[in-house]
């Protein structure tokens, strides 16, 4: 998954450089700063600015930026092909620039938009010029102003509009820890996740089943419990906290991963059959807890599952009993929510359950 942060610079260089630092070591490849903000004042742009571009630089993350004549002066420059030399990749652009101005500096740049602006005509004008939209990503918006951010259903709508031309799509979470002002009041492209800042990797994993590729963190920082779950998720997998019985404690070696046919039943292991391929695994006698799948629990399925035998799953939903599966453990309940989301590919860790 392609995660991502922000950048202020009102926050002054040592605090964006350890923000950086944590993004590195967390796999974050994407990083997301505007210019143009009102409460920014008194700050030498020249000089943060290209002290950010050579910090990111050297994470490795791709800094986006917004993009204007404006932005120019502010940081010294008198084209846009001084940007490259910055090591800009990514430019978000404002209002003003023309269909053929736009194609063209798309042929030097990742050109990013407000996702919620682009209308059919400009897709029309940009095409006409000859445009690679593989080339242009559409970025949703953050909404410092509560009650004004976008529904749900309304991103995925966008996004799958602007998906199926070959736009990469962005979004935002709010953070959970350093919300920045003036409001404080979390920085969500969706409304509802700004009342539920603590479901940081949730929001996550509804945005990219929304249809989103990159998915940032818009306020200054997330705890550090967050930091752990986003650095799993970059690496494209969600840890799930779980009770294992004994004996099946080999299924905590590996990093599974859904069929990317998914059962809207269960999450099968891809690799869970050749993780068990020189075990016998024997059928569940004793009862206690093979009456009833339920959801959250993790199964096996055993010697009498012929060619399915060593089979791990995770229930989506609650099911009848199967001889031919073993109930081996259950997720945790706090993490049960994340299940419906781990589909088509997504990879997915046992870790112990608090406390074991």
């Amino acid at each position: 998954m392609k995660t991502g942060i922000s950048l202020y610079f009102s926050n002054g260089v040592e605090k964006n450089e350890a923000m950086i630092r944590k993004a590195q070591k967390a796999g974050i490849r994407y990083a997301f700063t505007s210019m143009h903000i009102p409460e920014e004042t008194g700050i030498d742009y020249k000089r943060d600015a290209r002290k950010l571009l050579e910090q990111c630089r050297d994470a490795g993350i791709n800094l986006i930026v917004d993009v204007s004549p404006v932005t120019l002066e502010k940081l010294g420059c008198t084209s846009f092909d001084e940007l490259l030399s910055l090591g800009i990749t990514y430019i978000r652009l404002d209002f003003g620039f023309t269909a053929e101005k736009t194609v063209a500096l798309s042929e030097k740049f990742h050109i990013v938009f407000n996702a919620s602006t682009i209308s059919q005509e400009d897709i029309q004008d940009w095409a006409a010029a000859g445009a690679d939209f593989t080339r242009f990503a559409a970025c949703h918006n953050y909404y410092p102003k509560p009650y004004t951010g976008l529904s749900l259903d309304r991103v995925k709508e966008m996004n799958q509009r602007l998906k199926i031309l070959g736009f990469t799509t962005m979004a935002f979470v709010p953070g959970n820890a350093g919300l920045r002002g003036p409001l404080c009041e979390g920085l969500p492209t969706v409304e509802e996740h700004r009342f539920s800042r603590d479901e940081v990797l949730l929001h996550m994993l509804e945005l990219y089943q929304a249809d989103s590729d990159i998915v940032l963190v818009g306020d200054n920082d997330v705890t550090e419990e967050v930091w752990t779950q986003v650095a799993a998720l970059s690496k494209g997998y969600v840890a799930l906290h779980a009770d294992i019985l004994p004996g099946y404690e080999f299924e905590r070696a590996i990093i599974h991963h859904d069929r990317p046919d998914s059962s809207e039943y269960v999450i099968r292991s891809q690799e869970s059959r050749f993780n068990c391929r020189d075990r016998v695994v024997a059928a569940d006698t004793a009862g206690d807890l093979s009456d009833q799948r339920l959801a959250g629990n993790i199964c096996i399925a055993n010697e009498a599952y012929l060619r399915y035998m060593g089979e791990l799953e995770i229930s989506r939903v609650d099911m009848p009993s199967d001889p031919r599966v073993n109930v081996i453990g259950q997720v945790a309940g706090k993490d049960r929510k994340y299940l419906p989301y781990i589909r088509e590919g997504l990879g997915f860790y046992l870790c112990p359950a608090d406390g074991q």
